[in-house]
């Protein structure tokens, strides 16, 4: 049965905002095609009537990946209009970010299998860490200045950091005091 064009376009939407998540939790190479399709509840034939290879749509849902985590910093700066940044940090350095793998930040989940992907991958990874720095940029002060973006650098840097390594261990209590070091360190990163 054959389907229209806009159900078409709907199934590959659907796939891409999947292997968004499914990449975020087992890594690029964590999931099969099969598996990866049968989740986004489709047969692994359908896959190659939508994307050119598995390398395509990493590219795709890594993009994703950041639309959603810029579309999660927005709406936590919106929240809390008198301190945005503020809002940011405490929502990326918080247990409930820590634990979440599948909805979580695409630098914290796949910064290392990026390292090792295609240009086309890189290209994606590349664009979503230009816009959060932009974002952390702009909220770190109205001025314009050199010194803003190297501050923004050094705070994604250190929120990404603690973020990933918070992950790595087992004690529960360490994980959260490394959170907490990096929110204060990026607090007074940004108010000097």
């Amino acid at each position: 049965m054959r389907v229209s064009r806009a159900q078409a376009e709907e199934n590959r939407q659907n796939v891409i905002d999947v292997a968004s998540r499914l990449f975020r939790e087992h890594g690029f190479d964590g999931i099969g095609l099969k598996d990866l399709m049968e989740n986004a509840g489709m047969t692994q034939g359908a896959f190659y009537k939508q994307f050119e290879s598995k390398e395509d749509l990493v590219a795709e849902a890594s993009a994703r990946a950041f639309e959603c985590a810029a579309s999660r910093w927005s709406d936590a700066a919106i929240a809390n209009p008198k301190d945005p940044l503020g809002a940011v940090i405490a929502f990326y350095l918080s247990k409930g970010h820590r634990k979440e793998k599948m909805e979580g930040c695409p630098l914290v989940a796949l910064g290392a299998d990026a390292a090792r992907q295609s240009a086309d991958v890189k290209a994606s990874f590349e664009a979503g860490i230009r816009e959060h720095l932009s974002v952390l940029a702009r909220l770190i002060s109205k001025a314009d200045s050199p010194e803003r973006r190297i501050k923004a650098m050094a705070i994604l840097s250190t929120m990404v950091g603690a973020v990933t390594l918070s992950r790595a261990v087992n004690d529960p209590r360490l994980a959260q005091s490394i959170l907490d070091a990096a929110a204060e360190s990026v607090r007074e990163a940004a108010s000097s």
